[in-house]
């Protein structure tokens, strides 16, 4: 298959994250089994206009705006059956693919809805307008578009909040590799792995971490990750917090092996592939009971509770103490698996096209007969 993926950013942009890493593993493991596959996202400065990566193209123009207006002058240009299916992969904002693509058939790859994340990411009154009037409008669009996603919690928001008719969990994926032989910390160590944005809440990390020093005064959290307001964070942690950034793939794995526990404090997630790279290290997580999470933890072997720093402490006191233990699962399955489901879905829904519109063209002739 000639397959296009649109996604308004890919592992080379600064605010790239779990679904541009599940994006492109997933491009890569599809070229392998002989598809050519494109991927169409916004300008990178310092990067080409296109490049070759792990067997598939890669396009970039527009930027974190003219990126929707670029994909559909992209699609203008090529001929006729240039390509025989569209993944649509909708960050917040999606590409409206139904709306000006009408002769290949459109897949979209959503991770996540937006929801309670407007009110953390956008001021008021955007925030609103973003909830309940342009999220629903843009996904009316899709309904009848075969939809995956990477959580059932996911799918059942697609299905429950904009009447998506046919949707498909899509596991997530990892690439095997040895748990770092390193012993734990010594002393309590709390680790948080995100962006440091606010639908993160890694505020609710430091609150919590506040109150289990109250209790182990030794104790120590690990904040790996950057974004806006690392500043203001810095400014505020309390001893025994360390701001790491980011960090290379072989320290990461080395921290999370180290630490006795991740934290999640997300609004939601598609699924929270932290938590699953931290049970690939052995270390459990403790995280909050929202979309997402509600999946990857519990799979992870993990404990959810309820969001709020109180009840994170709370857990982590009781970990800390022995009142309980967690036993760290592994909750992913490799690329090459996760890609054959994408290929079947893609394959499934270019069959379902084609039939469709055989029908339609079989029902146009016998009219014209009539």
């Amino acid at each position: 298959m000639r397959i296009l993926i649109l996604n308004w950013k890919d592992t080379s942009h600064q605010l790239a994250g779990g679904a541009e890493v599940f994006t492109e593993e997933i491009a890569g493991e599809l070229a392998l089994r002989g598809h050519d596959v494109t991927l169409f996202v916004s300008a990178v400065e310092g990067r080409p206009g296109r490049e070759t990566r792990s067997g598939f193209q890669i396009v970039r123009d527009g930027g974190r705006l003219g990126v929707y207006r670029s994909a559909r002058r992209f699609w203008s240009e090529q001929r006729a059956g240039s390509y025989d299916v569209v993944v649509d992969e909708i960050n917040t904002r999606p590409f409206l693919t139904p709306r000006w693509i009408k002769d290949t058939p459109v897949v979209a790859l959503i991770h996540q809805l937006a929801r309670e994340i407007w009110s953390y990411e956008t001021p008021l009154p955007v925030a609103l307008l973003g909830r309940y009037l342009l999220e629903p409008w843009w996904l009316r669009s899709y309904r009848d578009v075969p939809a995956m996603t990477v959580s059932a919690s996911s799918a059942e928001s697609l299905r429950q909040h904009h009447g998506w008719r046919r949707v498909t969990v899509i596991p997530e994926g990892s690439a095997p590799h040895p748990v770092p032989d390193v012993p734990k910390e010594p002393d309590p160590t709390v680790v948080f792995l995100a962006r440091l944005v606010a639908m993160k809440r890694p505020e609710h990390a430091i609150d919590a971490f506040g109150m289990v020093a109250d209790r182990f005064p030794r104790a120590q959290l690990w904040m790996i990750g950057d974004g806006p307001l690392s500043a203001r964070l810095r400014a505020a942690a309390p001893p025994g917090v360390t701001f790491l950034g980011r960090v290379r793939q072989e320290e990461l794995r080395e921290r999370l092996a180290r630490a006795h526990a991740l934290v999640a404090t997300s609004v939601r997630e598609g699924w929270g592939l932290n938590v699953s790279e931290a049970a690939a290290c052995g270390t459990p997580s403790i995280g909050y009971d929202v979309p997402g999470l509600v999946d990857s933890i519990p799979a992870s072997g993990g404990l959810l509770v309820e969001p709020t720093p109180a009840a994170l402490a709370k857990a982590l006191v009781e970990l800390f103490d022995g009142s309980f233990a967690l036993e760290p699962t592994i909750s992913t399955v490799p690329w090459p698996e996760v890609a054959a489901r994408v290929e079947h879905c893609l394959c499934a829904a270019v069959e379902a096209w084609s039939e469709d519109h055989a029908t339609s063209r079989n029902r146009g002739r016998r009219r014209t007969e009539a």
